[in-house]
């Protein structure tokens, strides 16, 4: 057991401990959770650390020297105790691509707090507002993945989960008494069915910010260059960015420098890097451009048909209207609706409120919330349209 002047944590890193963990937390109506990564430092990213806590114990997980962590997945599972995190959508991904743990009965206090209208939204900026708790942050962007860890980035990591179920006990109740409890439930549930994005995709360029607007030779330099950084990251155990930044490679495949020289003019690279990389980048360079024409890689892409006139008119009346609801609720528009809702209802042009059902974007909550006030918009504008009633 470790103490801090606020509060007791204990340290798990045995499989014997987990059970420990599981037979203290069991019992429990909630749980806070939070992880910590190495993203910023490898390769292939992992959990480091996770960090549960109840009302009246704190554990503090290293999954490291640990070799199954299955113990803890009737915890995740359970749909009895609710799991709160803060921003959740990273961890129930690391949480499933490292352990298969699956989470139900979640609950997102960043959510929710943006659901309630707070502009800053982040966990210090909430325990700020309610607590008057200043969180350090010197050690957000440290290696977790080094051992042994230092106590006082243990502490911090506990204090990260120390005050989330008070934090998410009024959260709740602000929402309950504005009537959108409900709302966060269904966009929480949603949140823990997400999962890792893959991360094996051919050609690399697909999952490149920036491809979609090169032609095909600068394509296929793309491609050769983002398999030569993925082989040196893999080989360093570095993360991408390390070795060489997007913008630089961005740089490369449009200019397509062939010589030392000209790798040098290009100014994408600095010394270091070009020292380190230059001969292999040029090659890479020269590669793609050896390309053959008829086998350039062509960027796919989805035509969306035109809306009509009207259609188009449509999406100007509901956007109206969900940026003036958005500030009746003081919250942000796009959680009314987001731009692609906003388009589904204006394509399908929705009579009833049972035909927002059949827009598979739209939630639940959003269709109870304002299935009457989109179909009266839909309504009204159709109708100023109509000639026969105009006339």
């Amino acid at each position: 057991m470790q103490q801090d002047s606020e509060f007791q944590f204990e340290f798990i890193d045995t499989t014997s401990g987990l059970d420990i963990v599981l037979k203290s937390l069991r019992g429990a109506g909630a749980l806070a959770v939070d992880l910590e990564a190495d993203s910023m430092f490898h390769f292939q990213e992992k959990v480091c650390l996770i960090q549960i806590a109840s009302s009246h114990h704190l554990f503090i997980v290293d999954p490291i020297p640990i070799e199954d962590l299955s113990a803890l997945k009737p915890l995740f599972e359970n749909r009895r105790i609710k799991k709160v995190f803060h921003g959740s959508d990273y961890d129930v991904r690391s949480l499933f691509r490292d352990f298969d743990i699956t989470i139900h009965n979640l609950f997102d206090t960043e959510l929710a707090s943006r659901f309630l209208g707070f502009q800053q939204s982040g966990l210090d900026a909430m325990l700020q507002t309610f607590f008057n708790v200043k969180l350090e942050k010197k050690y957000q962007k440290k290696d977790w993945s080094m051992r042994p860890l230092p106590e006082a980035m243990i502490t911090y990591a506990a204090k990260d989960v120390h005050h989330l179920l008070p934090l998410a006990k009024l959260l709740e109740e602000q929402l309950a008494e504005k009537n959108r409890l409900t709302w966060v439930h269904e966009e929480c549930d949603l949140l823990s069915r997400v999962r890792p994005n893959a991360t094996n995709v051919k050609p690399l360029f697909l999952s490149f910010k920036g491809a979609g607007r090169l032609p095909p030779k600068d394509l296929a330099v793309l491609e050769e260059l983002l398999n030569y950084r993925k082989q040196s990251a893999h080989k360093k155990d570095l993360p991408l960015f390390k070795v060489i930044g997007n913008l630089s490679i961005l740089t490369l495949a449009r200019e397509k420098p062939q010589t030392k020289k000209a790798l040098e003019a290009c100014r994408a690279l600095s010394t270091k890097q070009a020292n380190m990389h230059g001969r292999q980048l040029i090659e890479a360079i020269n590669k793609g451009l050896k390309t053959p024409s008829d086998q350039l890689p062509i960027y796919p892409r989805t035509r969306t048909p035109r809306m009509p006139e009207s259609k188009i008119r449509l999406a100007n009346k509901l956007k109206n209207w969900k940026d003036k609801k958005a500030a009746d609720l003081a919250i942000d528009p796009a959680l009314v609706l987001n731009k692609s809702q906003t388009m589904d209802i204006a394509r399908t042009s929705p009579s009833a409120i049972s035909d927002l059902d059949d827009i598979a974007s739209l939630k639940s909550w959003q269709v109870q919330a304002f299935g009457e006030e989109i179909i009266r918009c839909v309504n009204k504008k159709r109708g100023s349209e109509d000639p026969r009633v105009q006339g």
